[in-house]
């Protein structure tokens, strides 16, 4: 299965494919599953791969590769598109490239294909997770910036990007930055559609990459809201598809990449039977107007005395 792919405006030209698998899951995934299920997903064709410091599953994922290669179902750590994002805890400009350094050697890889700020927050140094609202410290997004693009410079990473940022501190960066983010990973599906954001992101060269496409759904703060909906019950009935793959499908068809989380090998499969039919203008009309909600407040970096003290602050008024 042929999984197409996108460019991305920074880092030299990278082609990234549209659709991958993530590892985040809760409570955190035992290694063997993670193994099992990335071993799965190379053999039905995915390519690209989403983990992240906090998620601990850095190490499974690259032993996961790593056996893959033994296997000769990949011939080259080149077949693979592996991100990865530095928690917030090492946001902190002195921090970032031995967090990166540090996430390589979980992986056992030379170089990640993208690394992510995964949060435009910042927790006090060797904060452990999970943490407490009082960890939460201001953010010195410029020094923060200049050593992922340090992190770049060095061939440690092939792109850079961010994850969870509002059009407003996309801004921030922009307005210094050497090297723009690449990607913006945030929650988006038919019930989330981020069109706002969308627009910005598009307007100044920055690929959306989706997750949650599905809407989160077991997560602990996920809903059911996209799996649920009427809309997309009829859309998926008169197509003869399944809501996940109409979902899928509407996502994919916003021109952003999608970062899909399953461990079950025929839902693997299901998603990647997206490309070969479309949504007609009358079925993305209904989805249009479903009812928005964001999943994924973020919460837990709300505080009286902290640098958020609202869910306005956080996400610049634009939940």
């Amino acid at each position: 299965m042929s999984i197409p792919q996108v460019t991305l405006s920074s880092g030299n030209a990278r082609t990234m494919p549209v659709l991958g698998l993530g590892t985040a899951a809760d409570p955190f995934p035992a290694p063997e599953t993670v193994i099992e299920a990335v071993l799965e997903a190379i053999e039905l064709g995915y390519r690209m791969f989403d983990t992240a410091s906090v998620y601990q599953t850095e190490e499974a994922l690259g032993e996961a590769i790593s056996q893959a290669l033994s296997l000769g179902i990949i011939k080259s750590r080149d077949e693979v598109f592996i991100t990865s994002k530095i928690w917030c805890s090492d946001n902190h400009g002195d921090r970032v490239i031995s967090a990166l350094q540090k996430t390589l050697q979980n992986l056992k890889m030379e170089y990640l294909d993208q690394y992510l700020i995964h949060f435009p927050v910042s927790l006090k140094p060797g904060t452990p997770f999970p943490f407490n609202p009082e960890d939460v410290v201001s953010m010195d997004i410029k020094s923060v910036w200049t050593a992922m693009e340090e992190c770049q410079i060095l061939g440690l990473t092939k792109t850079i990007g961010v994850s969870n940022f509002s059009c407003k501190k996309l801004s921030d960066i922009l307005a210094f930055a050497k090297i723009p983010p690449a990607v913006n990973q945030v929650e988006m599906n038919p019930s989330w559609q981020q069109g706002k954001l969308m627009e910005y992101c598009h307007a100044n060269g920055i690929m959306i990459a989706a997750y949650s496409p599905l809407g989160g759904p077991g997560a602990f703060w996920g809903s059911k809201g996209v799996l649920e909906s009427k809309v997309l019950m009829e859309i998926a009935e008169s197509k003869g598809k399944s809501v996940a793959q109409v979902a899928l499908r509407w996502v994919y068809e916003q021109g952003v990449v999608i970062v899909m989380k399953s461990f079950n090998k025929e839902r693997l499969k299901q998603n990647l039977e997206i490309f070969d039919w479309e949504l007609t203008n009358e079925e993305s009309k209904k989805i249009a107007d479903i009812p928005q909600s964001k999943a994924g407040l973020a919460l837990w970096f709300i505080s009286e005395n902290g640098p958020f003290k609202s869910l306005e602050e956080l996400w610049d008024g634009e939940i």
